[in-house]
């Protein structure tokens, strides 16, 4: 069965806090009729501190749609390949072993994809699957592990790739004046993560059913206006109480599966805002420690579009984990109104039997009772070759 294994989670070098953000707002917007509604809105959402791939002083400033796409694809080609690299090594095995990349990201458009580029500049095979997911905004995170697993489920001893890349600081529009958009300077946040759904094997969450939900006539509540300077995002107030739809709807996912999401041990759950938290907490009845990975995504990187879910697993790995066997969730919300759910149970290595050098355990993870790759790769550069 399909594995999600840990993700490697990057953050850019740049940093802004909370106290830095709403000084800006109030310097940047002074006369705005509704300015204190907005620093208000900025300060409820808990976020305190948020990484940006370009310098805070360079971000403000609108060089125009082309050169802030150049600028996403350049720094995406640079950061990306350590990150993959590191996924690759959580999961033991090498680019070789890799026959499908999704690569999601909402926040810059390249064609041919950044898969194209991946695999040409760090070796994975020519005949590995490209899947890019660019229209599912925060969703993608959620849609990209119900794909993997979809595929892995179709072929069994195959492994998936999936690659985030979120530069939302890169969408910046200084002439954006709608409440709306002053909260969303004041949440979204850059990261990059990586992760490897293992088709056998693997330590992680042990992927068992998955499923999406539209939510009918919401399709202008999370939205892009493209125009001749770049994408504006838009969000609608009523977006916040979107639960009270997705919650039942998740109820009825599980039903099937004789799951009842109420009483799970985990939940990785998209982090929007800390409404949207809160009120899937009270939809199920669940205490609000129960969403604390997401809630530190949230505190101390903000909103990273599909890397949410990366990063709130990446926290459950370094807790140390539930116990074997444990049952959760993995769920992204985006444009659509859209929710993509996974549920599936925790799953470590096969205990060692014998002895094993360490040598070979670091080249082909055999002491952890994961198969060797097909083939050892050369290694690799940080930065990708195109």
């Amino acid at each position: 069965m399909a594995t999600l294994c840990r993700p490697e989670v990057a953050v850019p070098e740049h940093v802004v806090t909370a106290e830095e953000t709403l000084d800006l707002a109030r310097t940047l917007h002074a006369g705005h009729p509704q300015l204190e509604l907005a620093l208000r809105l900025i300060a409820n959402t808990g976020v305190r501190t948020r990484h940006l791939v370009r310098p805070l002083e360079e971000t403000l400033r609108h060089p125009g749609f082309e050169e802030r796409n150049l600028r996403y694809e350049k720094e995406a080609k640079r950061r990306l390949p350590e990150v993959i690299d590191r996924a690759l090594a959580h999961a033991r095995l090498g680019t070789a072993d890799i026959d499908m990349i999704v690569y999601v990201s909402c926040t810059g458009f390249m064609m041919p994809s950044m898969t194209a580029h991946l695999i040409n500049g760090m070796g994975f095979r020519s005949d590995t699957r490209q899947l890019p997911v660019s229209q599912l905004g925060c969703a993608g995170g959620g849609a990209a592990v119900n794909r993997a697993h979809d595929f892995v489920t179709a072929y069994p001893d195959r492994n998936v790739l999936i690659v985030a890349c979120e530069f939302c600081s890169l969408l910046y529009q200084p002439t954006d004046l709608g409440v709306g958009s002053l909260l969303s300077n004041g949440l979204f946040g850059d990261a990059m993560a990586a992760v490897v759904v293992r088709g056998q094997g693997g330590h992680g969450i042990r992927l068992e059913h998955n499923g999406s939900h539209l939510v009918p006539g919401t399709e202008d509540w999370i939205s892009y206006a493209v125009r001749d300077t770049g994408f504006h995002f838009q969000l609608d107030k009523r977006v916040p109480g979107t639960m009270a739809v997705l919650a039942p709807a998740m109820r009825r996912m599980a039903a099937p599966f004789a799951w009842d999401i109420t009483g799970l041990d985990f939940y990785l759950v998209h982090a929007g805002g800390p409404r949207i938290l809160d009120d899937l907490g009270r939809q199920l009845g669940l205490p609000p420690e129960t969403f604390r990975h997401s809630r530190a995504t949230l505190t101390e990187r903000g909103n990273i579009a599909s890397a949410v879910v990366f990063d709130a697993l990446d926290r459950l790995f370094t807790e140390g984990g539930p116990p074997p066997g444990a049952r959760g969730l993995l769920a992204g919300f985006g444009p659509g109104i859209t929710a993509e759910i996974a549920l599936g149970h925790w799953s470590v290595p096969a205990p060692v039997t014998g002895a094993v050098s360490a040598e070979a355990d670091a080249m082909t993870g055999a002491a952890a009772g994961f198969p060797a790759p097909r083939e050892q790769q050369p290694p690799r550069g940080a930065a990708v070759v195109v």
